[in-house]
Formats: C-alpha cells, structure tokens, sequence
C-alpha cells in the first residue's frame, strides 16, 4: 500500500469517528464516548497528514510543521485548563475565528501558489481552472465572513462590548449589498482572477462578517455560536477543495450541516426566523426603552427558601447563566440531593437557550453529578409547572420572561419559555434587578406569588442547606 492510500484509509477511519462522536454527543449518556471518539479521530487525521507531509516537503518544512503543533497544542492545554465552564461560549466563538482565517489563508495561498505561477506552471488543467478561481474566491469569502464575525461573538460574550445589535441606517440594505458585491466579484475573478479582486472581496467580507454579528442582539447570541460553528466547518470544506483533501471536506461537511440544523432548532426554539438571524437581525427592529411601572418586587431570605422548600411537594429548579458565572452547580446538587432524601420530587427545567451556548446547563449539571433522569427539557417540563409547589430560577432571566407570551410588543414576544409563574411559588435568585442579555424587563419578578433572592447564587444555595 502507498503512502497516500495508507492515508485516504486513515482519513476514512477517522472520518467515521467523528461520525460516532457526533452520534455520542447527542445523549448525557454517551457524551463522553463521543468526546473520545472525536478525541481518536483527529489524533488519526493529524498522524495521517503529518505522514503524509514527511514524505514530499524537506527537512526544513518537517522541522517547521513540528514547531507549529507543539506551539498550537501547548497553547491549546494552557487555555482548556484554565477556562472556566463561564467562558466556554467566548473561547469556542474565538476558535470559530482561527478556523475563518486559516480559511482565508489557505485561498490567498491557493492564488498565490497557481494563478500567480501562470500558464502551464501548475498541475490544474486549463478546463478546470475556473473551477478553481470559484473554490478559492469562495473559500476566502466564507473564511473572512467566519474570521470578523466570530471575534464579535466573542467581545460581545465576553461583555468587552454591549450586547445590543447594531441598528445602522439601511443596514439590511448593506448586508444585501454586500452579497451582491461578492457575485458579481466572484464573476470577474473566475473570468480574470487578480490580486486586485481577491484584496476587495476579502475586505467586503470581514466587513460582512462584522456587520451581521454586531446586528445581531445579545438574546440572540446562542444562535450566533451555532451559526458561526456552521460556517468555520464550510471553510473547513472549502480548505478541503483546496487542499484536495477528503477528509476536510468530510468533516467540514460534517461541522457544516450540523451546526446550521442546530441553529435551526435553537432558532425554533426561540420563535425566531432562522433566515432572519443569520441575516445580521433582518426583519427585527431595536426596542425602545420600558418605562412602565411593573409595581413592587418582595424579597425573600435563605432561611424563609428553606422554609418553603421543607412544606414542598415536588420543586423545578430552572437555571441559567447567572449559575454558571456563580459556579452554584454543585451546592445546588447537593440542595437536589438533600430535597431528594427528604421525600421532595425535584426536577430541573432547561431552556434550550438558557446560559450563551448549546447545552451550557446541561454540561454543568453533568459535571456536578445531577441525574440526567431528572434533567428535562422545556416541553417536557412546561405542562408540569402548574402543579408544582416551588421553583427556583438560578440565574436565569429571559428564558423565564412571561412577557414573551403575553406581551405581543415585547423583543421577546412569542419566544417559547419555561412557564414558571404558573407554580405555586417561584423564587428567584438574582445578584441585582438589573435585566436580562436580552435587555428586557421581566414582569415575573413583580408577580404576586414570586420572591426574589439576592446575592451570590453560589452563597445563597449554600445558607439554604445550612437551613435545611
């Protein structure tokens, strides 16, 4: 067997590992054999290619090649060690960016390496050329897209700018615009490609991907990270065209289509137009500011909590991000835990949206050893709320806004959400009043029958054990 059939095996093998590790991903159960089977498949892709390389660039290039892993993977390890489950959504969105711009690199060397050469100087034939022109206009244009808009993503996550969109003057009219401008680019750079045309494409592009992220509103941003998943896997497949390489283009495919059906869902989820969010908030107008007098809020101490929660029957704890900056996962395990032993029906409601990125509170229930029994989505935890004692909202806010349902002006209106006002009472743990990544007031606060809890939710949960 040749070198390069030895590695058109591998990529297979490590392509139905990835298949697997998204297949393991989808269940609490089997989420760690996914992890490893992901782990696996790209440990096969990288020997495959490093063996590959070896064979046909010098030692020079080996020794280059063998810098830039260890660096990448040094700094790979340094970051998974030291981020926090909080800072998940700003590190994933940052690493969206570096798959954007290798994108953009790639297609500036694919120029560079055979139109720049000249007739007869490359190994393309003429008749396929143009398809050529066309992959690497395309990949450029998909990889900057990717590249600007996920650095947004991640200074809007990371609060390093607000997270309101952007309300341009004419601003659907620029995104319009701007993708006009890349068809007819694209048309003269597969009729007469030049360093002129790929300079304009790829500054209208990082110009796109910054303008549809900015546009997009910070209860929207879950969305925004699955969507941005989506395009780094195209410009994966792109690179993969390029490089002629199957197993980029497989699990660029992959990543691709994944993310886009999850966006989708999270957008169904949301009661929004998919279309609309991808397009940079097409279609949705800023609101103005809520001046209206919701009445007076009550409060409620950790020690009157463990009160209510002793005469409970059965008790749904809703949280969000706010548990996760708190890092309250695990005395609220042991809160569940406690309850459980006490004869109390506990459950957790998870929003499909709630915390800044798919699955946040799921990821850190796991981790703190709730049972994934216990564990319910919004649909299958909604119809339950009304005959249910107490809930607990830990930090979270717009998933649990009953605005979205009764105000027909709101932001929010018609996004589905946990229906908490409906139990008999509903305390609320919040640092401040202040509202929600959306922006929104939450009249659940000012409901006769819900009590809010403030400080640390981490604090909070712990002097209700003490209590208990």
């Amino acid at each position: 067997m040749t070198a390069s059939s030895a590695a058109q095996a591998a990529y297979i093998v490590a392509a139905l590992l990835f298949i697997l590790s998204l297949a393991g991903l989808s269940r609490h159960e089997t989420s760690r054999h996914g992890v490893v089977s992901g782990i696996a498949g790209m440990a096969i892709a990288l020997a495959a290619t490093i063996a590959l390389a070896t064979r046909s660039i010098a030692a020079t290039g080996v020794a280059l090649l063998a810098v830039a892993m260890v660096v990448g993977a040094g700094i790979g390890l340094w970051r998974a060690r030291r981020v926090e489950m909080t800072g998940m959504p700003e590190l994933i969105a940052l690493l969206h960016s570096f798959v954007g711009l290798a994108a953009v690199l790639v297609g500036w060397s694919g120029y560079l390496d055979v139109e720049a050469k000249g007739s007869g100087q490359h190994e393309i034939a003429h008749d396929l050329l143009g398809i050529h022109h066309a992959e690497v206009f395309i990949g450029i244009f998909i990889g900057a897209v990717t590249f600007t808009g996920s650095i947004v993503a991640f200074l809007k996550l990371s609060a390093r700018i607000r997270s309101s969109p952007l309300m341009l003057p004419g601003r659907n009219y620029l995104n319009v615009g701007a993708l006009a401008a890349f068809v007819g680019l694209t048309a003269a750079f597969v009729a007469s490609p030049n360093v002129g045309l790929l300079t304009a494409v790829t500054v209208v592009a990082l110009a796109l991907g910054l303008h549809l992220v900015a546009s997009i509103g910070g209860g929207d941003m879950p969305v925004v990270v699955s969507m941005l998943n989506s395009y780094s896997g195209w410009a994966a497949a792109a690179s993969g065209f390029l490089l002629d390489n199957n197993l980029l283009i497989v699990t660029g495919a992959l990543v691709g289509s994944s993310g886009a059906y999850l966006s989708y869902i999270m957008c169904a989820a949301m009661n929004r137009s998919f279309l609309s969010v991808i397009a940079g908030g097409f279609g949705m107008e800023a609101a103005g500011p809520d001046d209206r007098d919701y009445g007076e809020y009550r409060e409620i101490t950790a020690e009157e909590t463990a009160e209510l929660l002793k005469d409970a029957s059965s008790v749904v704890i809703t949280p969000g991000y706010g548990m996760a900056v708190a890092q309250a996962q695990y005395p609220v395990a042991d809160l569940t835990r406690r309850l459980r032993e006490r004869g109390v029906e506990v459950r957790f409601g998870i929003h499909p949206v709630a915390g800044r990125l798919p699955g946040h509170m799921n990821v850190l229930l796991a981790e703190a050893k709730v049972p994934y029994d216990i564990v319910l989505e919004m649909d299958e935890i909604n119809d339950d709320l009304a005959a249910t004692s107490v809930v607990l909202v830990i930090g979270a806010n717009d998933t649990v806004n009953p605005a979205a349902a009764e105000d027909p002006g709101s932001p929010i209106a018609g996004m589905p959400v946990l229906r908490v006002w409906e139990a008999g009472q509903v305390v609320v743990f919040k640092r401040s009043m202040n509202t929600g990544y959306a922006g929104v007031q939450n009249p659940l606060f000012f409901r006769e029958n819900s009590q809010m809890l403030f400080g640390d939710a981490k604090e909070r949960v712990e002097d209700i054990l003490k209590a208990l």
